[in-house]
């Protein structure tokens, strides 16, 4: 939401908006001229021409409320970002996994090949210290979120989609709606375009089976139009030799680890490759990029002790973070998880089991609801249950937030690093393990 107030506001429009509480980026829209009230009220909406909301806000809210009373125009966050495209040559990231970091290098991509695209996207690109940019080129890079089908109301000319997994559950009912709604999204793209699929995903393999216009499958093995060889990986960065229709295209530098990231690369090596970028563009993009905050974020390193902050929240995001991390081959890794609403660790619990198997001390903390009333009988101790069945004798915990840093303040020793994961407030409990490591 906050990059579209962004757009709007660097187009010189008139914005207001309501948040729960002040942060960084309120501050920052209001620097930039927006008018932002803290809490939901109905007289917040006076003089509005339209609402713009996201799929966080319910029904009830008392501004929609009163914009229904009043006849103002709803929109939803993506039809809204889908009017900013008007007259742009799109690029779209989406997929269950990946989207922001892929999004972000795409986006880095274009202005660094000085094609000053329009940027949106679902994280803060360290590059450029935003999530937004209102460029003068012909190109509109976006993150498209799945989340809630809106991704439907695009229309892109270039599409990237990383993966399909059983996620947002609590919205398409069923997993075979959520294959329906990508294979939709797919044939949205433009008959001239161009779609990049995960050739290593086989939902995806099968949606594209019968796809007529033009695709490239990238992926890790040589089954893809694109793909890596000899891949070596050190700590929190990698290199690839990359090959493009079976044909040596060159070596990369890519400033990112994990095997997950080398595939998110590959996909915009492609899209590069496609748009006719020069190869040096390429090659300096993947080697100066600096991530998109909350995906890697190494928060603190020093007298041997690391702490890295991610927003991996679903098993699979999870696995990979682990996996990358475990790459720096530290004595201990130390996983605290704070689960992200009731009906993924409801849906997911099995799945989370297994996914901290890379890390040797485990702590999870209370449920993150966002916007969802409780569930009877789903808890965070639920998932610490599985995970002791899953794994007997390796240590793990629950601990309510509050208890956290003095826990790990404790047990943490040189040598150690100490992953941050989840899509709430955790990231707050991180800055306060920071500070206390500081002290």
């Amino acid at each position: 939401m906050s990059g579209i107030a962004q757009l709007l506001l660097r187009r010189k429009d008139k914005v207001s908006g309501s948040d729960l509480k002040e942060s960084s980026i309120t501050q920052e829209l209001q620097n930039l001229g927006a008018q932002v009230y803290i809490g939901h009220q109905s007289a917040n909406i006076t003089g509005a021409d339209f609402i713009i909301y996201s799929s966080a806000i319910r029904p009830d809210n008392p501004e929609i409320t009163e914009a229904k009373k009043k006849g103002v125009p709803l929109l939803k966050r993506a039809q809204a970002l889908a009017e900013l495209m008007q007259d742009k040559t799109v690029i779209t990231v989406t997929g269950s996994h990946g989207k922001t970091t892929t999004a972000s290098l795409a986006s880095y991509l274009l202005m660094e090949a000085g094609l000053m695209p329009s940027v949106a996207i679902g994280g803060i690109l360290k590059n450029i210290n935003t999530n937004a940019s209102l460029g003068g080129g012909k190109f509109f890079v976006a993150e498209a979120d799945e989340s809630d089908g809106s991704f439907l109301y695009y229309r892109p000319d270039y599409s990237i989609i990383t993966n399909i997994d059983r996620e947002h559950l609590d919205y398409y009912k069923e997993f075979k709606n959520e294959i329906e709604a990508f294979k939709e999204f797919l044939h949205r793209t433009t008959d001239n375009g161009c779609v990049f699929c995960s050739a290593d995903d086989a939902n995806l393999r099968n949606i594209i089976a019968d796809y007529k216009k033009r695709y490239v499958l990238f992926g890790l093995g040589e089954g893809a139009d694109i793909y890596p060889k000899n891949i070596k990986i050190e700590g929190l960065s990698s290199e690839f030799d990359c090959f493009y229709k079976n044909k040596f295209i060159d070596r990369f530098r890519l400033a990112l680890g994990g095997m997950h990231n080398i595939s998110n690369a590959l996909s915009v090596i492609a899209l590069g490759l496609e748009l006719g970028i020069d190869l040096e563009h390429i090659k300096k993009t993947l080697a100066d990029y600096k991530g998109a905050k909350r995906r890697l974020e190494i928060k603190f390193s020093e007298r041997g002790l690391l702490v890295i902050d991610d927003y991996a929240h679903h098993p699979t995001e999870i696995s990979a973070t682990l996996e990358a991390v475990k790459n720096l081959k530290k004595d201990r890794l130390i996983a605290v998880f704070q689960p992200h609403r009731y009906s993924r660790t409801q849906l997911l619990l099995d799945e989370f089991a297994a996914s901290f198997d890379a890390a040797d001390y485990v702590i999870i903390t209370d449920i993150y609801a966002a916007s969802e009333p409780p569930i009877e009988g789903v808890s965070a101790l639920g998932i610490c249950e599985k995970i002791k069945k899953h794994s007997p004798g390796k240590e793990i915990y629950f601990l309510t937030k509050d208890k956290i840093r003095e826990h790990i303040i404790k047990a943490i020793k040189p040598g150690d690093v100490v992953m941050m994961l989840g899509a709430g407030d955790i990231v707050k409990i991180s800055d306060e393990l920071v500070e206390g490591l500081k002290k």
